[in-house]
């Protein structure tokens, strides 16, 4: 076999440099502007997998409550009509370290704030109650352009909400009174550690 001619000033690559290259192209997804909020709740969802393979908690996601009407079966049972049987509440819960733990996470593309009608009222009042019987709420909020995600107490976001100063939450405020959530492969968003910090010293 002749050997391969390289174009002037291009080198080949060595066998450690293709094996790289290989890894990186495995492991990039692909994630357009319209499905930053999945990128997002896929990475929680990779976190939690991972901390149940750990066995450091037991955290899940919240199925969505629907009630389906029709069914197209021609086509491989696909639901062609259906209506949600209750409001939603948040979109995670479990327990850790032998507390309850219940969260939701919200991404957020505004360039200086985040708009309280992201959060609706039920949401609100659900995290009323689980505060109230002892357990742990927070909201992980993603700022989308800065590529932050912050851990914020519930407490404070329903205090924000009830006081109404103003129709959202300044960026600045969420950095001074969030907790910065270390971003890396896996876990791809390391929470667990700053529910120590901020709720079980």
């Amino acid at each position: 076999m002749s050997p391969i001619s390289y174009p002037p000033g291009v080198k080949p690559l060595t066998q450690n440099e293709r094996k790289t290259q290989s890894v990186k192209k495995k492991y990039k997804l692909k994630i357009g502007p319209g499905n930053r909020g999945l990128d997002f709740e896929a990475g929680i969802n990779e976190t939690n997998a991972y901390y149940a393979e750990k066995n450091l908690c037991h955290i899940t996601k919240r199925p969505t409550p629907i009630n389906v009407v029709k069914v197209d079966y021609s086509k491989g049972s696909i639901i062609t009509q259906a209506y949600f049987e209750t409001q939603s509440t948040t979109d995670y819960n479990g327990v850790y370290k032998g507390h309850y733990i219940d969260f939701e996470a919200k991404s957020s593309h505004s360039k200086t704030s985040f708009p309280l009608a992201n959060i609706p009222k039920q949401q609100i009042d659900h995290l009323e109650k689980v505060i109230a019987h002892g357990g742990i709420a927070f909201f992980l909020i993603r700022l989308v352009l800065t590529e932050e995600v912050y851990l914020l107490p519930a407490q404070y976001i329903i205090d924000f909400y009830h006081e109404r100063k103003r129709a959202s939450i300044p960026y600045e405020e969420i950095r001074n009174h969030g907790y910065k959530v270390t971003e890396k492969y896996l876990p791809h968003y390391d929470y667990l550690p700053l529910i120590d910090e901020v709720f079980l010293k």
